[in-house]
């Protein structure tokens, strides 16, 4: 199955979920060339055209960059080590709480999409609730690690939004 094909079918299902008078949001597709002058973008639509909504095209540079740190800041940043530990300190102490600390690692990894992958809310969310989940297993009933890092990362978002829009193939309105 091609990623075209993958992003149309999960649409459909997706828009299974549509309550009364709600479309599914607006697919965005970003783009990224790379050349030895430097990197150019550019944004289409689920038309295959090119879109030119500086607005647009900058909430889907966020939400992509947003994604990428949320996997990337999931478990620590470590997850698969993360996991390895947990099921070794079982086999070893079986301190209480592991089955649930194992659980919620298990649950995070299974949410994590492979590359490509679609940017949304929902999936931002998801891996958010999830990190929460599996911090508080951990006994971590504080400042959220997670969240601490994708505060972190907004400038990198948004340097990444500066620079699409700096390097966008088409003028932006």
């Amino acid at each position: 199955m091609t990623v075209v094909e993958d992003v149309g079918r999960i649409a459909s299902a997706a828009a299974a979920f549509a309550e009364p008078g709600e479309t599914l949001g607006r697919r965005v597709y970003l783009c990224a060339f790379q050349s030895a002058d430097g990197r150019s973008w550019v944004a289409l639509g689920a038309d295959a055209e090119p879109l030119s909504d500086r607005r647009l095209v900058r909430e889907a540079a966020s939400l992509a960059a947003l994604c990428e740190v949320a996997e990337e800041s999931a478990g620590g940043g470590h997850l698969t080590e993360l996991r390895a530990r947990l099921a070794e300190l079982r086999e070893t102490d079986n301190p209480e709480g592991i089955e649930e600390a194992e659980a919620a690692a298990a649950s995070l990894a299974e949410l994590l999409e492979p590359e490509p992958r679609v940017a949304s809310e929902a999936y931002l969310d998801a891996i958010g609730s999830a990190s929460r989940r599996l911090e508080q297993a951990l006994g971590d009933s504080g400042t959220s690690p997670f969240a601490a890092a994708m505060q972190a990362a907004l400038g990198s978002v948004e340097g990444l939004s500066d620079d699409v829009e700096r390097n966008y193939k088409l003028p932006l309105s």
